[in-house]
This record gives C-alpha cells, sequence and structure tokens, in this order.
C-alpha cells in the first residue's frame, strides 16, 4: 500500500492487517451499522486485479470458465470460474469487456494464483497479454443503500450503473473505471484507481459520502457483510471441495456455451437437477469457528464452512450440506451442546433440487 493512503487510514483511527488492508476503524458496530443503513467504502486492494490485453483476450476466458464472457457488450461484464476437470473450484473471478481490454477480478489473497493459471493456459498461437495491476492500481469498494446517491452526486448521469456495467469516471483528473457486482448490503461498487491519485480518490469520496452517512470500514464488518449475505467466500465456499452448483452459483454458470473445463461434471448435474451437497444459511445456538463438521442423528452430512458474529451480536452462519437435509428448519448438530438449524437455501438455486444419493 503507498504511504499516502496509509496515512489517510492511520488518520481515520484504522487498525491494519499485516497486508495493509484495514481491520477497522475503531468503532465496528458504528461501521457495520452505516454499511445496513447507510454506505460504507472499504480498501479491498488484497484482491487481485490484471488487465487482459490482445485478440483472444475474452476467447482465453471462454475456454476456460464457466460463463459466457466472450459476447459482452463493451463496458459490461460477469462473473465466471475456473473449476477443475472434475468440475469442483479453482477460483471465481469478475470479468469486464473495457473495449480494448479485459478488466478481471480476483477474490482476496488469489491474484497471483489466477495469474498463473491464466499464463498457463494461453497456448503460443494465443494473442493474450496480461498486465498485473496490483502495484499500479488500490481497489476501494462502496457498499450501502446510499451507494446510489453518492456516486450519482459525484458523477452524475442520465444512465446510472446498473448490474454487471462499467464506466470511466475521474475525480481531480484522476481516470478510474466503476463496476457494479453483486451487493452484500445495498448497492456494491468497485473502484479500480490508480495508486498515484488513490488517496486523492478515496478522501473525495469520504468527504462527498459524509452527507449520506458514509464512513470508512474495514475487512471485518466485509467479513460479516459476507456471511450475512450468503455469499461464498475464498478458501471457504470457494474451494476444490466444491462444484459451482453446490454453493449457489448456478447464475455463474452458461449451461448452453461450448466445452470449458469441467463442463461436462458441470452439465450432466444441471441436466439431472441432482446434487449431493448444497449451501444453506444455518442459525447457530451458540457461537462455533468455522470449519467444522455438520451432523445429523450423528452421521456427518455436512460442513459447517463460515461463521461470525456480527457487531450488532448477531450470529451468521454459512454451512454445505445433503439436499435431503437442507430444507428450512431441518436441526443439525455441531456437537452434543450446539445446534445448527437451516434457515434458508442460498445463493441461486433450481426450484425443484435432488439428493443424488
Amino acid at each position: 500500500m503507498q504511504d499516502a493512503m496509509k496515512t489517510a487510514h492511520l488518520a481515520l483511527g484504522a487498525v491494519l492487517a499485516a497486508d495493509g488492508i484495514p481491520l477497522h476503524y475503531g468503532d465496528q458496530a458504528g461501521e457495520y451499522a452505516a454499511a445496513l443503513s447507510a454506505a460504507v467504502l472499504m480498501e479491498r486492494s488484497h484482491e487481485g486485479r490484471l488487465t487482459l490485453n490482445g485478440r483472444d483476450r475474452l476467447a482465453l476466458l471462454q475456454r476456460i470458465s464457466t460463463n459466457n464472457v466472450e459476447s459482452l457488450a463493451e463496458n459490461t461484464g460477469a462473473p465466471t470460474i475456473f473449476t477443475n476437470p472434475n468440475g469442483r473450484i479453482i477460483d471465481r473471478v469478475t470479468v469486464f469487456n473495457r473495449g480494448q481490454s479485459a478488466l478481471l477480478l480476483s477474490e482476496p489473497g488469489r491474484g497471483g494464483a489466477v495469474r498463473d493459471y491464466l499464463k498457463r493456459n494461453i497456448f503460443f498461437n494465443d494473442d493474450v497479454q496480461l498486465e498485473e495491476l496490483a502495484e499500479s492500481h488500490q481497489q476501494f469498494n462502496l457498499h450501502g443503500v446510499n451507494a446510489d446517491r453518492i456516486l450519482n452526486r459525484m458523477f452524475p448521469s442520465d444512465h446510472p450503473l446498473e448490474l454487471w456495467q462499467s464506466r470511466t469516471v475521474s475525480v481531480n483528473a484522476i481516470e478510474f473505471v466503476i463496476g457494479r457486482v453483486k451487493p452484500l448490503a445495498g448497492s456494491h461498487y468497485v473502484m479500480i484507481v490508480p495508486t498515484s491519485g488513490a488517496e486523492q480518490v478515496w478522501s473525495a469520496l469520504i468527504n462527498s459520502g459524509k452527507p449520506d452517512g458514509l464512513r470508512a470500514a474495514g475487512s471485518l464488518t466485509y467479513n460479516a457483510l459476507r456471511i450475512r449475505a450468503g455469499r461464498p467466500g475464498v478458501g471457504r465456499e470457494l474451494s476444490l471441495d466444491y462444484i459451482p452448483l453446490e454453493v449457489g452459483l448456478w447464475d455463474e454458470i452458461s449451461f448452453t456455451k461450448g466445452c470449458y473445463t469441467g463442463q461436462e461434471i458441470i452439465a450432466r448435474m444441471e441436466s439431472r437437477q441432482r446434487l449431493a451437497k448444497t449451501i444453506v444459511a444455518l442459525d447457530l445456538s451458540a457461537m462455533v469457528d468455522a470449519p467444522a463438521p455438520l451432523k445429523h442423528d450423528g452421521r456427518e452430512i455436512g460442513r459447517l464452512t463460515s461463521s461470525v458474529t456480527a457487531p450488532n451480536g448477531v450470529r451468521y452462519a454459512i454451512g454445505v450440506v445433503k439436499v435431503a437435509l437442507s430444507r428450512p428448519g431441518t436441526v443439525l448438530e455441531v456437537d452434543t451442546e450446539i445446534t445448527a438449524t437451516v434457515t434458508a437455501r442460498l445463493g441461486v438455486q433450481p426450484d425443484h433440487l435432488e439428493d443424488e444419493n
């Protein structure tokens, strides 16, 4: 992280993680409340970001990931997933077609792994060049019910960004990209800002958003929002333990495009609409750290994959369990004293889903 951004965070009372990303700003309850009722701005520069250039930039992603990205219109985007030959999750990324290039955003800590995976899949006749943005650009995320109002005031437009759209904007002649992605609380925008002007953009956003209750928030608030929203997280639900269908990512897969790595397994399960496991929200009778086994009648039937006690004291948890035991109201055991009650299936799933066993 550049020194100017570190200084800006510390001036707001930030406690920084080892990688320089703020954990919190001294008032986690206030941050969390603002995320749910107003808006928060977060530094998320530990998430990976790459630019793909060359004629075959989208064709490369098309043949190795789950979604139909080759037909993306300019300034639009989509999430897509890299899977292994068995259809299990390697990484989840977001792609924006920026016209002459493609902007690719990874999960936290996965920028280098995604870059290396792409390099391994570039063939000798592919016209694709990768440009790492981790050093040259910072990433900010804006969340909240007032996020639209804040951006529309800063960057007036007759056509506000819709989901999966992107745009180039500027603050004090500093140009950067804004993209709108899946929400965690209210609207959710990602900003890829040149490092040289990051502090100016950050300060402009904070100051402009004050009338709408905007405040800075750290990664602990992000984690609570993620689990509350039921979004799969890297190393938790996004792992080689699961295929995308099992963690509610049916909407991030094209079932009509051509072949990609892992497509045969995923297509077979989709056509049958039968899975071994699916992702659910859980109500824990007491807090327990994930991961942990989930049992029913003493038999292990899944895993508690994410859990958190939010700053307001409410517990949230995610699990992946056998489909037959994923109905709301099903009571599972974490240990002899703690139970986990299924409250909902998460993500995007078909209305009718059967256990393959």
